[in-house]
Formats: structure tokens, sequence, C-alpha cells
């Protein structure tokens, strides 16, 4: 029972011109809804910042939470087809883990994903891929990514 497991995977992309532009957080929202096959929730901001024209309740980003059949073919693809798309790839960094064993790693491209054309795409926007597991630590999760396939480049340090 102490084996750990996926979780879920959290995609979130943060949208900085939706305080000028009000349809950048719908186009954005399309998007990510080609990429995962799911509806995307808009995150709303908590407070406001002036510096930024920012008010509590505007919307800020795009996040969708995948589980079950969805996550696991989320990641059938970005293991066999959009990493090897990324220019200079060179494997994925071992040290994107949290201290709950949780792996995060970012995109700079949304052109990655072949369920979109360069057409569709207004401007270049990157996201957030959270892989949650059940692992307490980042040793077993890094384990477990190993064996699922992600592709990791060699550590320099140890992960503990």
């Amino acid at each position: 029972m102490a084996t750990p497991r996926l979780v879920k995977v959290v995609i979130n992309s943060g949208v900085k011109d939706a305080v000028s532009d009000k349809k950048s957080v719908e186009r954005v929202r399309a998007q990510l809804q080609k990429i995962c096959g799911q509806q995307p929730v808009i995150t709303r901001a908590r407070r406001s910042i002036a510096s930024f024209k920012l008010r509590a309740g505007m919307p800020v980003g795009v996040k969708v939470t995948l589980r079950g059949a969805k996550m696991f073919d989320f990641l059938h693809k970005l293991i066999t087809v959009q990493l090897p798309r990324v220019r200079d790839f060179r494997g994925l960094n071992p040290h994107g883990f949290d201290q709950q064993g949780n792996f995060t790693y970012g995109i700079k491209d949304q052109l990655i994903f072949p369920e979109l054309s360069y057409d569709d795409v207004d401007r270049m926007r990157g996201m957030d891929i959270t892989i949650v597991t059940s692992a307490d630590r980042p040793a077993p999760a890094l384990a477990l990514l190993k064996k699922i396939g992600l592709p990791f480049r060699p550590e320099s340090r140890k992960i503990s």
C-alpha cells in the first residue's frame, strides 16, 4: 500500500493580458479545451493589486484538472507526442518536485500540442503542468514517473 500512484494532472495557464483584453481569457480557455478534451475553469484574482491594475474577482488564468482515463491519455500523449516536439529538449528537470512529491513542469509554447494550429494561436502562451502523486517524498515520486516513462535528464545531485 506504500507504492505511490498518480492522483491527478493539473494544467494551469496564466493570462497576463486579461486586464486589458477581456476576450483573451476565452481564447485561452478554448485552446486548453482542445488540448485536454475537458472544459477548463477560469481562475479569478483573490485580491486587488493597484500596480497591475488588477481588481479582486477579475479573471487572471485558466486551469483544468484531469483524473482517471483522461489523465492517463494526456500523460501518454505528453510523453510520446508533445515532449519530442519541444525544441532542444534534453529531458525534464528532476528537481521540479515539491516536498510532497508533486512534479511541476513549465511549457513555454502551446504549439507543441498537435490539436492547435498556428492560425488558432494569437500569441505564444505558456502553461504549467503539475503531476500530483500520492507519494510523501520526492524520491518515490521520481521513481514512479521514471517507470511511467517521463524522460528525465541525469541528476547532478541527490533528491531526498
